[in-house]
């Protein structure tokens, strides 16, 4: 009598509470839950409040918790309910559910673990009361601790004190010996038909009594979530599936970029070397553009080398160089006897280069009588030797270079319309230097290894002012005058450093600059002593001792200096905090 009014509040519902595993296994479909709009909530309204109420009062002392852990497992039960029918993120609703399990029947932690098909890891895709880092450390194999055993056998594992279980691997390192002895572990399978896809896990207060119930209602839950964890399931392999398939692109990608000379690590020079990558094994005319000095060659150099026709011949022709009166026989040869001076037949730069190609720097110096000529050759790859009927036919790839604007030299009627167009048909954009601060250093030290060994230096460093000259300096000559720049400091450096007053006198004028900036004398001089001690200290290779007696002053002050600016001594580079 004193159970039967509770009991006749549970029988309203659709589900037997005290079902086996078996049976929530055969009647229980996901489903069917999903579809019916979770009878759950339906039945459990109709429970009065004040029934359950009334009769949780006649339930006697010893039933009484029993009482509770139902009211609450229902309540739950409602709860889930709400959360699928109301939410439609994935881990919205792991959050939620985790949340709810803590409010509703008081676990300690909870952990919603999923099977990766294709790696074959059980990661913990969300979780209560562990940390980001614990979560991370949540990883299992099929067959491994708690977790991986349930993803295997398919059966759920109830540990009443996981302290006593040598299968609790406590892989997240959540719970201390004193905490395991008091704690209860659940862990089901979430199925989708027999497969399973992953595991609800949770730990309770030390309660071998209920952990029967709470089995049941797990498997409950878990039937409920089967669907949402097979959709997070398909789009964490998506991911994965594109991670992997990005990691072999860019690998691909630094293996190709690795045939470049050309050093950047800029926005700009990934996209330039993507476009080379893109254009290097095909026949297109490719149009180089930039400044004077930004290294125009060095890419014509890049996409021949990493071509098919890396060992076919490389002309390069520099067409503001050669007199306008020869050009057009330099470059498509002559006949013997056809001019005074011909005195024997002349292959030109195009026939040399068959097979190959041909780099025509500053294209845009073309005189405009042998511009048709030059459109013929680019459109039929065709063309006959001065004083000569023979028509020769070449396979060669032809880039160009120029740091004109062509467009305007087409309105000022000194560049061919129809010639511009067969020329741009893949054009090239190389940002000048001062675009690229980035690269700055690293062609610096390019130069400066280069230099070193060519004069038989050590290789210099660079001082911390030197730096931020090079950094600040606009490079009107871009790196063609960083080039001259680094060797010229290379040559004038007797101590393997490259101080300021080893560049150009008009670079140094920016340092005052730089100091201005900073502010007041006492600024400056901390500016300065900073430097001394920073480079001092990279030539000595953190040897303080040796710093100190070099700047002729004691360890101690070093020491103190050194905790002042927050320098690392001990780095092999130096590097203020």
């Amino acid at each position: 009598m004193k159970n039967a009014c509770v009991m006749e509040g549970l029988s309203a519902g659709i589900i037997s509470y005290q079902f086996s595993i078996t049976e929530t296994r055969i009647h229980l479909n996901n489903q069917q839950i999903l579809n019916n709009d979770w009878v759950f909530r339906l039945s459990l309204n109709k429970m009065s409040n004040d029934k359950v109420i009334d009769c949780s009062s006649e339930c006697t002392v010893s039933n009484s918790a029993h009482c509770a852990h139902q009211r609450d497992d229902l309540r739950l039960l409602y709860e889930v309910s709400v959360i699928l029918s109301e939410m439609q993120n994935v881990e919205s609703v792991f959050k939620s559910l985790l949340e709810k399990m803590a409010s509703c029947i008081g676990i300690i932690r909870g952990a919603i673990a999923i099977l990766n098909r294709v790696t074959g890891a059980i990661d913990i895709a969300e979780g209560y009361g562990l940390d980001r880092e614990q979560l991370k450390k949540g990883c299992y194999l099929p067959g491994e601790g708690v977790t991986g055993k349930v993803v295997n056998t398919g059966n759920p594992i109830a540990i009443p004190r996981i302290s006593e279980e040598p299968l609790f691997l406590n892989r997240t390192g959540a719970r201390n010996m004193k905490e395991a002895y008091n704690t209860s572990f659940i862990c089901v399978p979430i199925r989708i038909d027999v497969e399973v896809i992953g595991t609800i896990s949770i730990d309770l207060p030390y309660s071998p009594d209920l952990l029967d119930d709470k089995v049941r209602l797990l498997t409950i839950v878990a039937a409920s979530i089967a669907q949402f964890v097979r959709i997070y399931q398909i789009s964490i392999e998506e991911v994965n599936e594109l991670k992997a398939e990005n990691s072999r692109l860019h690998a691909e990608l630094q293996e190709q970029c690795k045939k470049f000379t050309s050093i950047g690590k800029s926005e700009g020079m990934r996209r330039i070397h993507r476009q080379m990558i893109t254009v290097c094994n095909t026949k297109a005319t490719v149009l180089l553009l930039g400044e004077t000095g930004v290294g125009k060659e060095r890419f014509a150099n890049d996409i021949h080398y990493a071509s098919s026709r890396a060992k076919m011949p490389f002309i390069k022709v520099n067409c503001a160089a050669i007199p306008e009166t020869l050009i057009e026989s330099v470059l498509f040869g002559h006949e013997k006897g056809s001019f005074t001076g011909a005195i024997q037949q002349q292959k030109g730069y195009f026939e040399q280069a068959n097979g190959g190609t041909i780099f025509l720097d500053e294209i845009g110096e073309l005189p405009l009588m042998l511009q048709a000529k030059f459109l013929r050759i680019l459109q039929e790859r065709s063309f006959e030797r001065i004083g000569g009927s023979e028509t020769i036919h070449v396979d060669v790839r032809v880039i160009a270079a120029t740091n004109c604007d062509l467009k305007k030299l087409v309105d000022e009627g000194t560049f061919r319309q129809d010639l511009y167009y067969r020329l741009s048909v893949f054009p090239i954009v190389i940002p000048p230097l001062r675009e690229r601060k980035i690269d700055i250093m690293l062609l610096a030290d390019h130069f400066a290894k280069r230099f070193s060994e060519e004069y038989g230096k050590n290789i210099p460093t660079f001082s911390v002012s030197t730096t931020n000259i090079l950094n600040s300096y606009t490079w009107p000559g871009n790196i063609r005058e960083l080039e001259n720049t680094i060797e010229r400091a290379v040559i004038l450096s007797n101590d393997n450093v490259i101080h300021s007053y080893h560049l150009p006198e008009e670079m140094q004028h920016i340092q005052g600059i730089i100091l201005r900036r900073i502010g007041t004398l006492p600024e400056v001089l901390e500016s300065i002593e900073k430097e001394m001690i920073t480079e001092e200290l990279k030539r000595s290779k953190g040897n303080m001792a040796k710093a100190a007696k070099n700047l002729g002053i004691t360890e101690r002050i070093i020491g103190l200096r050194i905790a002042k600016y927050h320098l690392k001594p001990k780095s092999e580079k130096i590097i203020a905090e």
